[in-house]
């Protein structure tokens, strides 16, 4: 089938056939005539399957007829990222070189003056993010009241971002009577509430097992002791032929950490992630698509979506905590049938999450095999991330290493001896001489911290009794009140019923 089979205008064709598509993708060949009918459509397919051009291309021909008036945008697209809702927006610009359609980028990171003004002239297609659209709505600059088409791209993602309040109430705000299209990568149950009260009657349509990678991605598993994680990521680096790489991370701290790691290891690299600035990211996401940066490290602002030509290899750094971010990661290599390779770097404690892993793709990922890089072998049956044998190390045996070391060189320390008994006793009751601190003086710099603690010590064993011999048995000394009795003990006794 081509997608002159699938009901598309003159203009669209010949757009598509400029961007070098002929064949339509399957979830494009289920999707676009549901589409053009006015139906409502869920779509459940993994991520690299073309779901963008999928909603894209038919909306362009349904949206050349009309006009938009001021502030009222005539269709809505949801996106969870910045990086999404820009990828989306050049999109339509491909696709509808050939119609006049107004579009507006409503993200955040960039200035509200230049997007009021385009919201002011009238927008065919809106693309935002569920944030930056309701701050706009509660300025007062938009109007939703006159959309006739939603979409909900990734609405997973909404999940995991914690966006889906916001997206039920930019819903409420729009008519009732609409199109809406809906699409996920994976169909949890919260995201089958929300499709069952956003949609009506829908035409359901899964390309794919859900969360399953593409066949054409090569998988491996290593796993490594946590302080030999950057080792084995530059040696895989060094090992493999990498033409251009994603490394994701968990966290945005461990981004720039491990950013400046490989800067000094002298690897072309980057860093993106959502605590950058909006221009920032733009910038290092153009320098990376086209090939002046080879290596990207990125949290999992860049796992959904992201489509760059020709990427060769992912790497996982850390093992996600959600197992549907593994399918979206590796989907990021392999895409449009062409191969790609995906390492992931373990630890003995990332047990659970690996097996969890296996089981969402229902398969195991192959353990690698290279012999110039360290691999353990993981626990799965236990599931607890203990391991059982292997050449690296943990990081509790080499503390415990360490821990050890320490309690060695305590022991081998000389101990201070007691001060000597020839030394002449003070009267008891007289008080032992206090330490004075004295002043610091600028040629002397800065005392250690708790400097002043010896010198009364030393001051305390000086004016200190030595031991008295209290008996013939015993020269134990016996520490009581003396003549200072506290008053309370001095106050009489009442006993009841004298």
């Amino acid at each position: 089938m081509s997608f002159a089979d699938l009901g598309l205008s003159t203009e669209v064709l010949q757009a598509v056939r400029d961007a070098g598509y002929e064949t339509p993708t399957p979830i494009q060949e289920q999707a676009i005539p549901y589409i053009l009918m006015g139906r409502d459509v869920l779509g459940c397919a993994q991520t690299g399957t073309g779901k963008t051009a999928g909603f894209t291309l038919p909306m362009i021909d349904i949206l050349a007829a009309g006009r938009a008036r001021a502030r009222m945008p005539r269709s809505l697209i949801l996106e969870p990222t910045r990086e999404l809702a820009a990828q989306v927006a050049q999109s339509f610009e491909v696709y509808g070189k050939y119609h006049k359609l107004s579009m507006a980028l409503l993200i955040g990171g960039e200035s509200f003056t230049d997007q009021e003004k385009k919201l002011d002239r009238g927008v065919d297609v809106l693309i935002a993010t569920p944030g930056r659209l309701i701050d706009l709505f509660e300025r007062g600059k938009i109007l939703l009241s006159d959309v006739k088409i939603l979409v909900i791209d990734e609405a997973d993602r909404m999940l995991d971002m914690g966006f889906i309040p916001d997206v039920e109430r930019i819903v409420s705000l729009i008519p009732r009577i609409r199109q809406t299209l809906f699409f996920s990568a994976t169909m949890p149950p919260e995201i089958r509430r929300l499709a069952d009260a956003f949609l009506i009657n829908p035409k359901e349509i899964s390309v794919a097992p859900p969360a399953s990678p593409a066949e054409t991605v090569t998988q491996a598993l290593l796993v490594v002791g946590e302080l030999d994680k950057r080792e084995t990521l530059r040696r895989l680096l060094r090992h493999e032929n990498v033409k251009n790489a994603l490394i994701f991370c968990n966290r945005k701290r461990d981004v720039d950490i491990l950013y400046r790691s490989l800067a000094k290891h002298e690897f072309n690299v980057a860093a993106l992630h959502g605590d950058m600035p909006q221009s920032k990211r733009t910038e290092t996401l153009e320098r990376f698509k086209n090939g002046e940066v080879q290596l990207l490290v990125a949290s999992d602002v860049a796992a959904r979506g992201l489509d760059v030509q020709g990427l060769s290899h992912v790497f996982n750094f850390d093992v996600p905590h959600h197992a549907e971010d593994y399918v979206h990661r590796i989907g990021r290599t392999g895409r449009a049938g062409k191969p790609g390779c995906a390492y992931t770097i373990a630890t003995p404690e990332d047990g659970k999450a690996v097996a969890a892993i296996e089981a969402l793709i229902r398969k195991s990922i192959p353990r690698s095999g290279l012999d110039d890089v360290p691999a353990l072998e993981l626990t799965m049956e236990e599931g607890d991330g203990r391991r059982r044998r292997g050449r690296g190390r943990g990081r509790e045996e080499r503390g415990r290493e360490r821990g050890g070391r320490r309690e060695r060189r305590r022991d081998e320390r000389p101990r201070e001896r007691a001060p000597a008994a020839e030394a002449a006793e003070p009267p008891r009751t007289a008080p032992l001489p206090r330490a004075e601190a004295r002043p610091v003086r600028p040629e002397d710099g800065r005392p250690e911290a708790g400097a002043l603690a010896p010198i009364r010590l030393a001051a305390q064993r000086e004016a200190a009794p030595p031991h008295r011999a209290r008996g013939a048995e015993s020269d134990s000394r016996v520490v009581g009140f003396g003549d200072d009795l506290p008053a309370f003990l001095r106050r009489p006794v009442r006993i009841a019923g004298a």
